[in-house]
């Protein structure tokens, strides 16, 4: 979807987990359990909470970077085990119900990547971001949309896997 001279997967770190057990058995070596828990209970705040003005006080408590006149949708949930790696710029809108993602526990590793959202990007509800994306600015993730690469700047995506929309597509 870019030609961005690098690409989600080569920015995404790898952490090998060691046994023979699926990489999610060994959370607890990734992070404290006690930081997952404080992280949770933010998280359970800025979904609910009725005021833009709290949602984003407590993204910013566990870490999210979150920029000037962000409107955080309700239930949308930023990853819960790295919040600390989404970055949401000035204006954008994060859409109700919608998750990102910083990490995925696969079978023998584990993966994270930071997700940035760009300037007056719009996130749809429901839309799923996955680790390592950049949405860019002034971007469109449609409803229901699982982002799977980078979405340029101004562009609108849509879909599963998320794809560029054409000019009649996006009217």
């Amino acid at each position: 979807m870019t030609d961005d001279s690098t690409r989600r997967h080569e920015r995404i770190e790898h952490h090998p987990t060691p046994g023979p057990l699926n990489s999610l058995q060994y959370w607890t070596d990734a992070k404290p359990v006690w930081r997952v828990m404080l992280n949770y209970l933010f998280v359970l705040v800025a979904r609910v909470a009725p005021s833009l003005r709290v949602r984003n006080w407590a993204l910013r408590r566990i870490g999210v970077t979150v920029g000037t006149g962000v409107s955080w949708g309700l239930e949308a949930t930023p990853d819960v085990f790295w919040p600390e790696l989404v970055t949401v710029e000035d204006h954008a809108i994060i859409g109700y119900d919608s998750v990102i993602l910083c990490h995925e526990f696969l079978q023998d590793e584990y993966r994270t990547g930071e997700v940035v959202v760009g300037k007056r990007a719009m996130i749809g509800a429901k839309a799923t971001i996955l680790p390592g994306v950049r949405i860019g600015e002034g971007a469109q993730v449609a409803a229901n949309s699982l982002v799977t690469r980078d979405v340029p700047p101004g562009t609108t995506v849509a879909g599963v896997p998320a794809r560029p929309m054409s000019e009649s597509e996006s009217e």
